[in-house]
């Protein structure tokens, strides 16, 4: 692999996307409601959001890409989050081509994505059926989940592997029935119209059907085998580490949007204005220190581990244990500190016109998503403890 000249125009430094992001943001605030009622992203939007090199983040240099730290990453999807969840959301996951590039070969890499800003999507849990046919595979199967399937080029779905309708192991006998990654492109999956949700309607994330497709063998991979460089980025909890960065987005957002209407709003009841007001005081002072716990939690504990593995090092259990905890932290803290705010409002904040309402619905839905359930806590438990964790790509490990 040798390194490719950046395209032009094309953002290649952190410092230019984060400021493209945050550029963006404001645009997207104003097309939130349109883009929920849309339950997918516009197709303009998508572009937008190409255009601040969010898809491209994680690309590694050798392919001409930015490779972007897992902390800049998040600072990118945080920028965006401000704008709108569901946007930001679907940036994250469409980004997921830059860490995809190292499972699989170079030449394949140099096929399927001749440029670093294409958009793969996908749901990793093995949900289809993949049977072994020479050269490759024949799968089928429904994903549920599938947020930016709609507009993207590749979706890549998660399939237990059978050999002649029978499960088939593993040849070094470490899995009794293997599963892999299955890469597809777009034009082959069909999707269900089913997303209709509480919350981050705009992802689009729908189910999705893959009906007997050949997949070649060298479009498949697994998350614990890399076949390219190996840095921070080629870990199974690579594709998860930014996610979060929708949760600080989101509660940054409406911890600024009320302080802005506290500042200038009188109680009619008392005349007081609401800058002087205890509860109004103690409630943004204990929104504010919970969520600079949590940011620092999460930047704290993913600079820590990149450290670490850039150096070629092992990360200890207390390391690789800190990320996932402040992920879950992050989404369940961002909930916490909406629907205290939302309260803190109260009336102002239940109309649909209000981005409070959005925010609630955001946060709450984004806190069903897997990094945010009690299964973490349950995998990271049984890692510090000697035990066999469920969840372990959260914990980056292989075995």
């Amino acid at each position: 692999m040798t390194t490719t000249a950046a395209h032009s125009g094309e953002p290649d430094t952190a410092a230019e996307i984060l400021a493209r992001a945050k550029a963006l943001a404001p645009v997207l605030r104003e097309r939130a409601a349109e883009i929920e009622q849309n339950r997918r992203l516009p197709a303009d939007v998508v572009e937008l959001l190409r255009g601040t090199g969010v898809f491209r983040m994680g690309s590694g240099r050798e392919w001409g890409g930015p490779e972007l730290t897992s902390m800049d990453q998040t600072r990118v999807v945080e920028a965006l989050a401000y704008g709108d969840a569901s946007a930001a959301w679907c940036g994250a996951i469409g980004s997921l081509t830059g860490p995809i590039t190292s499972f699989l070969d170079a030449q394949v890499v140099k096929e399927v994505f001749p440029r670093q800003d294409m958009i793969t999507a996908g749901v990793l849990a093995p949900a289809g059926h993949a049977e072994r046919v020479p050269g490759g595979f024949r799968l089928t199967g429904r994903w549920s989940f599938g947020s930016g399937i709609d507009h993207s080029d590749w979706v890549t779905s998660g399939a237990f592997v059978f050999e002649d309708g029978k499960p088939y192991a593993s040849p070094d006998g470490s899995n009794p029935h293997e599963s892999r990654q299955f890469l597809v492109p777009r034009a082959q999956v069909e999707t269900v119209d089913n997303w209709y949700t509480t919350g981050l309607c705009g992802t689009g994330s729908c189910d999705y059907t893959i009906t007997d497709v050949f997949v070649p063998e060298n479009h498949t991979y697994t998350f614990y085998e890399p076949r390219g460089r190996t840095s921070p980025l080629s870990t199974p909890d690579a594709f998860m580490r930014m996610l979060c960065g929708v949760a600080l987005g989101v509660s940054r957002a409406a911890l600024d949007h009320c302080r802005e209407i506290a500042t200038g709003r009188i109680d009619r009841m008392t005349g007081t204005a609401w800058s002087d007001s205890f509860r109004v005081q103690v409630t943004l002072a204990e929104c504010e220190a919970d969520f600079n716990a949590t940011r620092n939690a999460v930047y704290g504990g993913m600079t820590r581990l990149w450290e670490v593995l850039e150096a070629g090092g092992e990360p200890t259990p207390e390391e690789r244990a800190a990320s996932p905890l402040s992920w879950l932290h992050a989404y369940r803290t961002s909930r916490s500190i909406v629907n205290r705010l939302y309260d803190l409002l109260q009336t102002w904040s239940i109309n649909r016109s209000s981005p409070m309402d959005r925010w609630l619905r955001d946060t709450t839905t984004m806190c069903q998503n897997l990094p945010a359930q009690d299964i973490v806590l349950e995998s990271v438990g049984a890692y510090l403890l000697g035990g066999t964790p469920k969840f372990r790509i959260s914990l980056g490990i292989t075995t």
